[in-house]
């Protein structure tokens, strides 16, 4: 039996995708192995959304060719769609395709083996990723204790900085009905947390006459489903009507991820963002407001062409009026193609990596007074479990807390109730109550 495995890298989205990808293989009664063992055929689902992002990409492919030169090698992904040239340049690989059409993978691997001899030379498939439908996919398993859905695909947003609409195209929302089937599909299954996804989560629905929020309203409806959380929003989303109604849902986690990339205005226009500072602060009001436990974390970036050091203590004072839980900071990264890579003013590294510091200890600042405070208000809470770890168990909060408790055994996928007792290097140390009655 021919064995595969697959490198994953970049957004949940990929995640997603390369899951649907391993079922569509063991359909065909292929057997997925780690991507570390030898492998018959390996698959590289790539990412562009920085120049690392590439040379990672580029690695992981050269990577799988060394571990078994004899096995099929095959690439798909956000590079494959934006630069096939480059990969076509690395000897040993067998087969792209884009992201318009992944599931092609499947009997493209069917076919080298069948053929049993590498191509001799790359095989691409690649289609106009402008013109593609929403390409169907589903998964029915899940390994850990949440699992993925893709609810949306491609991004029409064009911010300067950004390659990723080249990589996946225009917005395409999964069919309701489909999203709906699945949710019940991975809850009949024993799933206890689903992620509802996309390239540009917010915008689910607009080409098809729905949006999240009616989405959201219909997966609540759901019998016996447990928690749903969302995957990255444009801040844009949190309008007063999408407010009022996702806080009357009983099964949404108080969690939401935003895409904030800067807290200065200026910096915000010069990225093309549709939203400024005042706007999100605002929303994020009116969200606590509505939901009292709610978090929110998010995504920085630092450095970007023009960014003056007035702007950068924008930011700082945003994040701290903002109170995120957690913040991704990473340093501004040149995209050819984008217009921002054509920008006059572009920091130098020094520069962007003493802002990545200070902002990254501003957020340490912020996460500490957020955990303590909910340490000492918080009487009990309930976590769902995830991993046995050292005697300990670990899980999240509704709201993304990361708790753990001592355990010896594992309480993967139970959701249970705890006491916080104290709080310890970012995590907090709780107590399991006794259950009711």
């Amino acid at each position: 039996m021919a064995t595969f495995g697959i490198f994953t890298l970049g957004c949940k989205v990929n995640q997603y995708e390369s899951e649907a990808i391993a079922e569509l293989l063991e359909a065909r009664r292929l057997t997925q192995l780690n991507s570390e063992e030898i492998c018959d055929l390996y698959i590289i689902n790539t990412c562009t959304v920085t120049g690392e992002s590439d040379r990672k990409a580029r690695q992981m492919i050269r990577r799988a060719v060394s571990q078994n030169p004899s096995a099929y090698v095959l690439v798909t992904g956000c590079l494959a769609e934006t630069d096939v040239e480059s990969i076509k340049k690395i000897d040993g690989v067998d087969y792209i395709c884009g992201n318009a059409d992944k599931s092609k993978i499947a009997d493209a691997a069917l076919e080298l083996l069948k053929k049993g001899s590498k191509n001799p030379k790359t095989l691409c498939e690649i289609t106009d990723i402008n013109s593609a439908p929403f390409e169907p996919m589903s998964i029915t398993k899940f390994d850990r204790t949440r699992a993925y859905i893709k609810i949306e695909d491609g991004c029409e947003s064009h911010c300067t900085y950004c390659i990723i609409p080249k990589a996946r195209g225009k917005i395409r929302s999964k069919p309701f009905d489909d999203v709906i089937a699945e949710v019940k599909k991975l809850t009949a299954g024993g799933c206890r947390e689903i992620v509802l996804t996309g390239i540009e989560t917010g915008s689910y629905g607009r080409d098809i006459g729905s949006s999240l929020a009616e989405l959201l309203e219909a997966v609540d409806k759901i019998e016996g489903v447990g928690r749903i959380r969302l995957g990255s929003l444009d801040p844009s989303i949190m309008k007063k009507d999408f407010i009022e109604r996702i806080s009357k849902l009983k099964t949404l986690a108080h969690h939401f991820h935003i895409s904030m990339q800067s807290g200065s205005n200026s910096v915000l226009r010069n990225m093309k963002r549709k939203y400024n500072a005042e706007m999100v602060l605002s929303s994020i009001e009116k969200l606590r407001n509505a939901m009292p436990d709610v978090s929110f974390t998010t995504d920085i970036i630092v450095g970007f062409p023009g960014e003056t050091e007035e702007n950068f203590n924008e930011t700082l004072e945003f994040a701290k009026k903002a109170k995120f839980l957690m913040m991704h900071v990473f340093p501004y990264s040149k995209r050819a193609g984008t217009p921002a890579a054509a920008m006059e003013d572009q920091l130098d590294k020094a520069t962007k990596k003493q802002r990545v510091s200070l902002l990254s200890q501003c957020g340490t600042e912020i996460r500490q007074a957020i955990l303590e405070e909910a340490v000492a208000n918080t009487k009990t809470a309930q976590v769902l479990f995830e991993d046995l770890k050292d005697g300990y168990a670990y899980g999240h909060t509704d709201n993304f807390l990361e708790v753990r408790v001592k355990s010896e055994c594992s309480l993967h996928s139970q959701l249970l109730n705890v006491r916080f007792v104290a709080l310890n290097k970012g995590i907090i140390e709780a107590e399991l109550m006794p259950p009711k009655g």
